[in-house]
């Protein structure tokens, strides 16, 4: 596994929405939350193609940079190529599902940390009705939800990186394996991705010559409470690791009563999490953000194909009094 220093690389500014569901949730520090899921647009595909818009140009009007950098969970991340023809800007789509804005970070990170470009917005969205017939099914089916499926998260979240100085410093990466422990269960993400963070938080440890007790917070983004129930046994079980303070992004998003089972999933949670809840606390200094991903797609989970995942790293500083 490759873990990478990232040199003088600092999060400038920060951009996020929330769905209807998410301006009730247990984070509530959006910059828009929005009335409803249609956002105004006659498909709800349309209306994530408007909530990324919207939070590019919030980003653009206050900051100058030289590339975006991006995905969705859209087949063929075609969301985010919608909304790109509205700016002429260089950008590099990229996917790795749930993980995608992590990877976003360190793809981002690379080109700042070598002086290939000063300043890049990194960005991703989801939306609950697009993402669920997409992958699962039509959301008109009313089909029964089973009790540790999570929910799709319906935001989008912008950050804008540079070189120069600011109060969120970027530190280290580590880029994950595939893993597949033969999960065929197209709900049970938890189980699916639990593996992938366990194994990238060992080696992220082992690469740094750190341990758990170095951080703050190790949060991962959307294995939900039994997907965090796997991963710390695997850690216990498999590294020998034993800590309280691993915590879930998509099992701590929606409130007990919005009954959303296991949690929220997505790209947009972890980040969504961290930049307005996480960075909100001045207990948290130095922290570790694990995207999960499972890498799948509808037909070849309907051809009863195991579904792999991947778990991307990347270690944050933060100096509250900067």
């Amino acid at each position: 596994m490759y873990t990478i220093n990232l040199g003088n690389v600092y999060v400038n500014d920060y951009y996020s929405i929330g769905g209807p569901d998410e301006g009730e949730s247990n984070i509530r520090n959006y910059d828009l939350i929005m009335k409803d899921l249609d956002y105004g647009e006659s498909t709800f595909e349309n209306a994530e193609v408007k909530m990324q818009k919207t939070v590019l140009s919030n980003l653009l009007s206050r900051n100058k940079v030289d590339l975006v950098i991006g995905g969705d969970l859209s087949n063929q991340i075609g969301i985010m190529n919608k909304s790109m023809e509205y700016f002429n800007l260089p950008f590099i789509g990229v996917y790795n599902a749930c993980a995608t804005f992590i990877e976003s970070l360190i793809i981002a990170s690379s080109f700042i940390g070598s002086k290939m470009s000063k300043s890049i917005v990194t960005l991703t969205s989801s939306h609950v009705n697009s993402s669920e017939r997409q992958f699962r099914f039509p959301i008109e089916y009313g089909s029964i939800r089973k009790n540790y499926q999570t929910t799709t998260m319906t935001g989008a979240i912008g950050a804008v990186l540079s070189s120069k100085k600011s109060k969120i410093k970027l530190i280290s990466a580590t880029i994950g394996n595939v893993i597949d422990y033969d999960v065929t269960d197209v709900a049970n993400m938890g189980s699916i991705m639990a593996p992938a963070a366990s194994n990238t938080i060992y080696n992220h440890l082992k690469n740094t010559k750190t341990t758990i007790d170095d951080y703050d917070a190790i949060i991962t983004g959307d294995l939900g409470s039994l997907g965090l129930k796997i991963l710390t046994n695997l850690l216990k079980l498999e590294h020998g690791i034993i800590t309280d303070k691993i915590m879930d992004a998509g099992s701590l998003m929606f409130r007990c009563h919005q009954e959303k089972l296991a949690g929220a999933s997505g790209p947009t949670v972890l980040p969504i999490f961290f930049f307005n809840h996480i960075l909100r606390d001045k207990k948290y200094k130095r922290v570790l953000l694990i995207g999960t991903g499972a890498l799948h797609n509808p037909t070849m989970v309907n051809q009863h194909n195991s579904i792999p995942a991947i778990a991307h790293l990347i270690e944050i500083e933060v100096n509250h009094d900067n």
